[in-house]
């Protein structure tokens, strides 16, 4: 009976198994030794690790999109060769720096002709059609309103642009000013291309890492906010009732309906938020800790293998050094197996419980909408 316990209980603690290929298993090594070492760390510094997450991943699929930029701009252009490389725009001021050369500041447009300029604006926008789900659904991990957060990341892109755009213009002018640059020369596309994008993709990221915070709210601090204007909302019905305004009731009586769907739906979110952040922490600490304990006992088989094979060999020396390590291993095996167990005893507990929850949420949302229609 004993036997089986423990054979059930290691088959609990059994890792995932690597890929047959060894270019992609030497990969997954990697991940599962780096998902050990980052779980380590976000368990005692939580906050900090929590930043480093949106950081890294903001940093990761920004300088990603600006690369896609780049390569689009490397080529695309060609195809809208025929529109000509005549500078085209608004405003076509003629502007100079220091000598005689003088060069067309172009806002909207792009002093290389309209070929270009059509080229760059496809590039920018499959660019952020590209980002805007990955910041969001990644980095963010935001419930909000999918429309509403694209319609003000469009605004945020729309203004961010007219003011990279209106810098790229006076740099274009300096540039050919002083015969660095001449926009439409053969084989200086590609430089043109590297700068503006480094230029407009860098001011870009700086400024949407801000917006993003905006557009993509922290999910406790939004539920707080709800909450803090379902109060005021609901005093404001007392005072409305106090005065015995029949239609100043009426408004504070729909103000407080808005503000208790706005409050439902943050802690919605709030619910989803956390939700889905436990189910992936207590799967990747589960499968991190059995990693670790899996890494002692090859060790271990290796280590005896190594005893015996210098004992065979009369290296006495060096069978006694490879005994200590040995027994160094084995002497924190049972602490990490009991620790790889615990994990995977609190995954699955966590993960049946956030599941539900999530589900929950989701048939409160699916009864909402129904009701809506019906309405």
């Amino acid at each position: 009976m004993e036997n089986n316990v423990v054979s059930s209980e290691e088959q609990r603690l059994l890792p995932k198994p690597l890929s047959g290929n060894p270019f992609v298993a030497f990969w997954q090594r990697i991940g599962r030794w780096w998902q050990g070492v980052w779980y380590g760390f976000s368990e005692k510094h939580p906050k900090l690790a929590t930043w480093i997450y949106k950081i890294f991943f903001f940093l990761v699929f920004s300088y990603g999109v600006t690369i896609w930029q780049f390569i689009v701009m490397t080529f695309l252009p060609y195809a809208f060769q025929g529109l000509g490389t005549e500078p085209w725009g608004w405003p076509n001021a003629e502007l100079s720096f220091a000598n005689d050369n003088g060069a067309t500041y172009i806002l909207f447009g792009d002093s290389a002709g309209l070929g270009y300029f059509i080229a760059y604006e496809i590039a920018v926008f499959t660019a952020q059609c590209i980002n805007f789900p990955l910041q969001r659904n990644i980095t963010y991990r935001s419930h909000g309103n999918p429309w509403w957060q694209a319609m003000w990341y469009f605004i945020g892109w729309v203004l961010v642009s007219v003011f990279t755009l209106a810098i790229w213009g006076l740099i274009n002018v300096f540039f050919t000013s002083w015969g660095w640059y001449l926009p439409g020369e053969e084989g200086l596309a590609t430089v043109a291309g590297l700068v503006k994008t480094v230029l407009t993709g860098g001011v870009s990221m700086v400024i949407f890492f801000f917006i993003f915070l905006i557009i993509f709210p922290d999910a406790d601090k939004t539920e707080k906010s709800k909450a803090a204007k379902l109060e005021a909302a609901k005093a404001a019905l007392e005072s409305a009732k106090a005065s015995s305004d029949s239609e100043a009731v009426a408004k504070a009586e729909l103000a407080v309906a808005k503000a208790e769907l706005a409050y439902a739906i943050a802690v919605e979110n709030r619910k989803l938020f956390h939700s889905e952040k436990n189910i992936s922490a207590a799967r990747s600490v589960a499968e991190a800790r059995i990693n670790a304990y899996q890494g002692k006992l090859n060790k271990i088989r290796k280590l005896t293998e190594q005893v015996e094979a210098a004992k065979s060999a009369g290296d006495a020396q060096k069978a006694e050094k490879l005994a200590k390590q040995l027994e160094e291993v084995e002497s924190g095996l049972e602490k990490s197996r009991n620790t790889a167990l615990e994990a995977v005893d609190q995954r699955d507990k966590v993960v049946p419980e956030e599941e539900a929850v999530i589900a929950e949420v989701k048939q409160a949302r699916e009864k909402r909408a129904a009701e809506k229609k019906v309405a």
